[in-house]
């Protein structure tokens, strides 16, 4: 059994594609290939959007490395490997960047589970020139491209969306850039989880803040709470920080793989968290933010949860409080209170 992903076992068998290159890894990458793909190549620097993943590839101090919205690093890259990811829109954001970057006559990777819809890259790759599929195995597509045409300057401005949320009779402005949860629309659970808010005082924690619809909405209704608001992904902390900005609205906005950078107790931790992990339905990251939130809580302090109501997170809750309270349950989703 490998150690890799799929995507990484089909990339694996064309490393003469890589030989005598300088490659940049980015996209939805979960393992350590980069690290192997070294000895292949001239060099390795690795562009992603996932914290975690960052915190894992930064030890290894012979690749560059950058976790950022924006990629800004100064590398001799000359080939780009692109990990298919699952949104679409955040394909295309990572392409049109990373050419702008490099430029013409970039050669370029593209590795990603059939599923996953990778076949786009087909029509997505015509501006710049012409890529081809040349592996298929372990339901995954191999494809290689040069970038013959120069590419278009990349203005990350141009690639939010700007959409409107009104709650409570107060209108917000929610910014949000490609594949980010609550990118263009106000998530039934978000709202469900809002109307069975109490009244909200000290630090507030919005965990997995997205496009930061949650700490916009709590920080306007509750203007003197001490905001934070966390999540894994660069793109999602840009979004929630360009959410912000965009309604004079004040808090912290960083990253955190789970508990990894929460330092400060808390009087309200409030989350819808994400169940996804790439194409799968991951538990794993929700349920040890579940059951290690007690030790992150002030004495008193509470935790409100939005989740799938399939979803078995009670005995967790219960495990970790002593209790867990049911405020309201749909036929979709659940809200889930316990306090320390």
């Amino acid at each position: 059994m490998s150690a890799y992903i799929a995507p990484s076992q089909v990339a694996q068998r064309q490393l003469e594609y890589f030989s005598g290159k300088h490659v940049l890894v980015a996209g939805e990458i979960e393992d350590l290939f980069p690290v192997e793909l070294q000895q292949h190549c001239e060099s390795v620097s690795v562009f992603t959007t996932h914290y975690g993943y960052y915190r894992q590839i930064k030890q290894y101090d012979t690749i560059q490395s950058q976790f950022a919205a924006e990629f800004t690093l100064d590398t001799p890259a000359d080939l780009i490997l692109l990990y298919w990811p699952k949104a679409k829109a955040e394909a295309e954001y990572l392409l049109t960047m990373l050419l702008a970057k490099l430029g013409k006559d970039t050669e370029i990777v593209v590795v990603g589970e059939n599923r996953s819809g990778v076949k786009s890259i087909e029509k997505m790759f015509k501006p710049y020139g012409r890529i081809t599929k040349y592996d298929s195995a372990r339901r995954c597509s191999f494809y290689w491209g040069l970038c013959s045409e120069q590419p278009a300057p990349f203005e990350i401005a141009s690639w939010f969306k700007e959409y409107q949320v009104t709650y409570q009779e107060q209108p917000l402005t929610i910014r949000s850039l490609p594949g980010v949860f609550s990118h263009g629309e106000f998530d039934i659970g978000s709202r469900l989880l809002l109307d069975n808010l109490p009244a909200l005082s000290g630090h507030v924690l919005d965990f997995g803040c997205g496009a930061g619809v949650l700490g916009a909405v709590m920080a306007r209704l509750n203007p003197s709470i001490k905001l934070s608001m966390c999540d894994i992904s660069a793109l999602a902390i840009a979004s929630s920080q360009a959410t912000l900005a965009a309604n004079n609205l004040q808090g912290e906005v960083f990253a955190s793989d789970v508990y990894s950078d929460i330092d400060e107790k808390l009087d309200f931790l409030v989350t819808n968290p994400p169940f996804h992990s790439g194409l799968d339905t991951s538990y794993s990251a929700t349920e040890t933010l579940l059951a290690q939130a007690p030790k992150h809580l002030n004495k008193s302090g509470q935790m409100y949860v939005v989740a799938n109501s399939f979803l078995k997170y009670i005995p967790i809750i219960e495990q970790a409080f002593g209790h867990c309270e049911t405020l309201a349950k749909t036929n979709k989703f659940a809200i889930y209170q316990a306090h320390s």
